[in-house]
């Protein structure tokens, strides 16, 4: 990927974390990259497939993010906590897929296909890990929303708060199960499902 095409994601990328689908134009990207308007346009003919190619390089990025975080803690729980605090505590402050999931049903085809992936894989991954589709879910929108709120009311502690009681009922779980069940439930949930016969 050429720099020039790196800085444009990057831009935009920023600018979605902070204002969504409608906080960017090319204008503005161009100007942040010190490239004329057309250069975004040569790389990106439509502002619908840039904000996409955003989306699925982030999802890229916190997928191979958290699986290099799982072989140093296989807790699921704490690393899925730990890298969404991690926005939340950065100069970005928000996750520019949350960002816009908030408002996928109003996005573009294209955009709204790349939230949905990235949610997709968060999901999968967490029920890959062990948990159910139910605690997935919750744990989900957990960090999710803890972030959003968190970033309305100006309050990063809020995020901790949100969190803890999850974080320590998971340490608890992980604590009073033998190491064999908690590999085994993993292992279960990597398995393919068969179909009934």
């Amino acid at each position: 990927m050429s720099d020039v095409l790196n800085a444009i994601i990057d831009s935009a990328e920023r600018r979605i974390r902070a204002g969504g689908f409608s906080g960017f134009s090319f204008r503005e990207v161009a100007a942040d990259v010190g490239v004329k308007s057309s250069s975004v346009h040569y790389y990106f003919p439509t502002k619908e497939g840039l904000a996409a190619a955003v989306i699925h390089r982030y999802t890229d990025f916190v997928s191979e993010l958290i699986d290099k975080q799982l072989e140093s803690d296989p807790d699921p729980i704490k690393v899925w906590t730990k890298a969404f605090r991690g926005t939340l505590h950065s100069d970005v402050r928000m996750c520019p897929a949350t960002v816009m999931g908030a408002a996928a049903g109003d996005l573009p085809t294209e955009v709204a296909t790349e939230v949905e992936r990235f949610f997709r894989m968060c999901l999968e991954k967490l029920v890959k890990e062990g948990l159910s589709q139910k605690e997935a879910a919750e744990f989900l929108a957990t960090i999710t929303g803890a972030l959003v709120v968190a970033n309305a009311i100006d309050d990063k502690a809020l995020y901790d708060r949100a969190t803890t009681e999850r974080l320590k009922a998971s340490a608890a779980t992980k604590r009073s199960l033998p190491r064999t069940s908690v590999n085994t439930r993993k292992a279960t949930a990597r398995s393919p499902r068969r179909a009934a016969s």
